[in-house]
């Protein structure tokens, strides 16, 4: 199968460019600049040269691609949606994976919701035979910026602070599994026309997250509850006056909020399994331990 690969250099499409390369597929990934090409060249992809921003040059690169599948892993919520359903259809490109996300669930008024929304029901109302998975919170691997944050604060301190006092579900899932999930998607045609949430195979408290995650470096942390409006009446303050905030009072907002998935149509139909969060987090510590040594 000659795969087309949109955001291929990215923290998931690393893992579906190899996964693709080692199953014997042909990968084609679509590159901006010259480091992302040689990433691609390195993981053993063909490289065309295309930018997002610049639909022109989008259906050049679909046209000389010709792919069987498009693996559109580039973010969504960056309105680049319309650009790529155009190509896809112009160049008879017609089926067709999009990543998408659980966050377009948020009650918050955030950014990116419409813009994310939006790009569903371009893709929907498209002519593709298109499929969307939608992932939870995405951890895993030393270039994980999720749960290593968690990690590095759980090392090094004893305390830890928890927004509304962590009882809020999560569901975090491990990016190999997911990368998995996306080239099942692609080769299964009962997934055409479908829309699959991907995350964990059960939904744990915050609070139970942060204690597997301490469990895994070995360390025993105390939580300590805090208000949830104070912390962001604090956050919001952070965000004015730091120049490159680390953390956002979106974020903590987000907290409040249960983020817990059905996964059963796609273990039915894509062989969706994801591993444990205990299990993934002990090996993502292992994996940072050994890259600080």
């Amino acid at each position: 199968m000659r795969l087309l690969v949109t955001g291929g250099t990215g923290f998931l499409g690393r893992r579906v460019v190899a996964d693709a390369v080692r199953d014997g597929h042909h990968v084609v990934g679509l590159a901006r600049g010259a480091a992302a090409a040689q990433a691609l060249e390195r993981a053993g992809a063909q490289v065309v040269a295309g930018d997002l921003d610049d639909p022109a040059s989008v259906d050049a690169a679909f046209q000389a691609a010709k792919g069987d599948v498009l693996v559109n892993l580039a973010s969504l919520g960056f309105g680049h949606a319309d650009v790529i359903v155009s190509a896809a259809e112009a160049t008879g490109l017609h089926r067709a994976i999009f990543i998408s996300t659980t966050a377009i669930f948020t009650t918050l008024p955030a950014a990116t919701k419409r813009i994310r929304t939006d790009a569903e029901k371009t893709i929907t109302s498209s002519g593709l035979d298109w499929t969307i998975l939608r992932p939870a919170m995405i951890y895993g691997g030393l270039d994980d910026r999720n749960m290593a944050r968690l990690l590095a604060v759980l090392r090094r301190s004893p305390l830890l602070p928890l927004p509304g006092g962590g009882s809020r579900l999560q569901q975090p899932v491990h990016v190999d599994d997911l990368a998995a999930a996306v080239l099942a998607a692609a080769r299964l045609e009962v997934c055409v026309g479908r829309v699959y949430n991907l995350a964990g195979p059960e939904a744990l408290t915050f609070r139970t997250i942060v204690a597997e995650a301490a469990a895994a470096v070995g360390r025993r942390v105390v939580t300590v509850p805090l208000p949830l409006r104070a912390t962001l009446t604090v956050a919001r303050g952070y965000e004015r006056l730091a120049a490159r905030p680390r953390l956002r009072a979106e974020q903590i907002a987000r907290l409040a909020e249960d983020k817990a998935f059905p996964i059963t149509d796609a273990a039915a139909d894509l062989g969706f399994a994801p591993r444990p969060f205990a299990r993934g987090i002990q090996a993502e510590a292992a994996l940072l331990a050994e890259g600080r040594r």
